[in-house]
């Protein structure tokens, strides 16, 4: 911190209370009030460099009393005493800390280079603008203490001095930056360098791009927004150091005690203008400041009730990023007055916007253009499994709504999910917490789910679970059946010729293996069948149920009537039981059971009218 030193004469201000006086042999012949506070001093040191006291003194002579005043004077007693030192030539410091207040009081004493040369006035504007103003910490702190002076600060253009320097400064490049500042985060993501030695040298650090945004977080609101304003006028620093700059004084400025305000009903204001003020400075470039700092602040204006036009913009932000989020930022709070954890309608305008930017519509943001891009394969995969991931959390809401549950699922695109792992745990979630849903509830929630595009850990995991609809369980066996069979296939023709086995295990144009060819035949279903996973076994595919019926007990088999580690899932006894009891006491056309013949459903009579057919069937009822 730069300083400097006034006079040469020792200090001998001494103080009784609030009086303040000069310890001299010289009887004090005037009374200087400054609010609670009397000085006991000397006209002459003081008028020979203040015009302001002459005046004043001179108007108390003739009304035959000695005592002045001043107690408007800028910086308060303080101040003042600093003045009166400069006039008896004692040693007086000034600092950052105590500079302006100095200046304001030697403005309003009318210190000036024509009462006296040197004057007080002429030497702190030299400090200002040879020191103060060319530091970089010097300058914020003076710009801290501009609030508590003002109008005074502001007329002597104190604050803007302090806002052009510490704008010039940030955006300086930061090779040049060789004076002290404050960082404790990491580094931008663009930065971040993994390997910090080289053949066993340590690497010379150098200064990162956002080096000065801790510095200016101390910074009261109205001065920030000053600063914010003039870095981004000078058009050197990019969207992604001031979307980091803003991301680091929200924290500190607006998240650390937004929750227990707002839970304590305490006056929000502060947080409002806060919340508004960071929003207006958010760079119009996409990606600049984060999904996550996006989603904290569009959480932080619902807390606080910020209108829907703010809310609205925040959304078109999101969603053009929506990709790059993460599931717990997806979690917002739903209101106090809402019978639910989550704010799903707010994630559901959200999903809404990505969809809409993805399918090629242009939105405008901050009279900035945003093209909407096609989101590549990469992007639509993050975004199914974040919405996978969201729908797995929210279905511990007990009191979430179905329909709201199948609104979000069906907002990811289904080309994308590659597996429906994410989902099938998401949808045994919802029907683990919400145990009363109906039959026709069940079938449809399930409905979502494609039973063929299951991993064997899923589907292993599937067959066992009692809270799905045994139909669905029985199409995740017949399709285990089918992967099964095809990877025997696959095995016994790469005996002889194994490029048709590679091409067996190719997928088709319509997402089917080669190798598992039959089973668009053996699969067809009608227009009316509500159910993801597609078909189940026909006539044609006899053989292969009947060696799903017998998993549990196969004496048929080579191997002594034990599965092998590669052989289809078994379903457990207490589900066949279930199952085959089921179809017995309702007959073929049972309508109200989950195992009920529909469309698509377990009808092998139906299919074939073959006496081993009907046999077959029999032998599993």
């Amino acid at each position: 911190m730069k300083y400097m030193k006034l006079g040469a004469k020792p200090d001998v201000f001494q103080t009784e209370g609030n009086i303040r006086f000069v310890a001299t042999e010289l009887a004090t012949d005037i009374v200087i009030t400054v609010g609670d506070v009397k000085f006991y001093l000397h006209k002459f040191p003081l008028l020979s460099k203040s015009s302001r006291l002459q005046t004043l003194v001179a108007s108390t002579d003739e009304e035959g009393n000695d005592e002045v005043d001043i107690s408007d004077i800028p910086g308060g007693p303080s101040a003042f005493e600093i003045c009166a030192k400069f006039c008896y030539g004692m040693t007086v410091t000034l600092n950052a800390y105590n500079v302006l207040a100095a200046r304001c009081a030697a403005e309003f004493l009318e210190m000036f280079e024509t009462i006296d040369k040197g004057n007080l006035i002429y030497k702190i504007d030299v400090f200002l603008s040879s020191s103060i103003f060319r530091t970089w910490k010097d300058s914020i702190i003076v710009l801290q203490t501009t609030k508590s002076l003002l109008p005074w600060s502001e007329n002597l253009k104190v604050i803007n001095h302090c806002v052009d320097s510490i704008a010039a400064k940030a955006s300086i490049d930061p090779s040049e930056v060789n004076w002290s500042y404050t960082y404790n985060r990491k580094k931008l993501p663009s930065e971040s360098d993994p390997d910090s030695h080289w053949n066993g040298v340590r690497k010379q650090l150098t200064v990162p791009r956002d080096w000065w945004v801790e510095d200016i977080c101390d910074l009261e609101m109205g001065l920030y927004k000053k600063v914010i304003l003039a870095i981004k006028a000078k058009g050197r620093t990019t969207g992604e150091v001031v979307g980091e700059a803003l991301r680091a004084y929200a924290y500190r400025r607006l998240f650390s005690t937004l929750d227990s305000a707002a839970s304590n009903g305490l006056d929000c204001t502060r947080h409002r203008a806060a919340l508004d003020t960071i929003i207006s400075l958010l760079p119009p470039e996409r990606g600049s400041v984060s999904c996550g700092f996006l989603l904290k602040l569009v959480r932080a204006a619902c807390l606080l009730g910020s209108d829907e036009a703010l809310r609205g913009e925040l959304v078109k932000r999101i969603g053009s990023q929506l990709d790059r989020a993460s599931v717990s930022d997806l979690l917002i709070p739903a209101s106090s007055d809402e019978n639910a954890l989550y704010n799903v309608d707010l994630v559901s305008s959200i999903l809404e916007e990505f969809m809409v930017q993805r399918n090629g519509d242009e939105e405008a943001l901050d009279g900035e253009s945003y093209p909407a891009s096609l989101v590549s394969g990469e992007s639509e995969l993050a975004l199914v499994r974040l919405v996978d991931g969201y729908l797995a959390e929210i279905a511990k809401d007990p009191n979430l709504p179905l329909q709201k549950f199948i609104a979000i699922a069906e907002m990811a695109p289904l080309v994308a999910r590659p597996t429906h792992d994410g989902l099938y745990r998401a949808i045994d979630m919802y029907l683990k917490e919400h145990p009363s849903l109906s039959k026709s509830e069940k079938k449809r929630l399930c409905g979502l789910m494609d039973c063929k595009k299951l991993t064997a850990e899923a589907s292993s995991h599937a067959v066992q679970n009692e809270r799905l609809p045994l139909r669905l369980v029985v199409q995740v066996l017949f399709f285990e059946q089918l992967r099964a069979s095809a990877c025997a296939d696959a095995a016994a023709a790469s005996d002889h010729h194994p490029s048709s086995a590679l091409r067996s295990l190719l997928p088709r144009e319509n997402g089917n293996s080669y190798g598992s060819s039959r089973s668009a035949a053996t699969t067809a279903t009608t227009e009316d069948d509500q159910w993801g996973g597609g078909g189940v076994p026909a006539s044609g595919d006899t053989s292969s149920f009947r060696s799903m019926s017998g998993l549990g007990n196969n004496k048929s088999g080579g191997n002594g009537g034990k599965a092998t580690a590669k052989g289809p899932l078994q379903m457990p006894r207490k589900m066949l039981s279930k199952l085959w009891s089921g179809k017995a006491s309702s007959g073929e056309n049972s309508g109200g059971s989950d195992t009920s013949e529909s469309p698509g459903s377990v009808n092998l009579e139906a299919e074939t009218k073959s006496t081993h057919s009907r046999n077959t069937r029999h032998s599993v009822s």
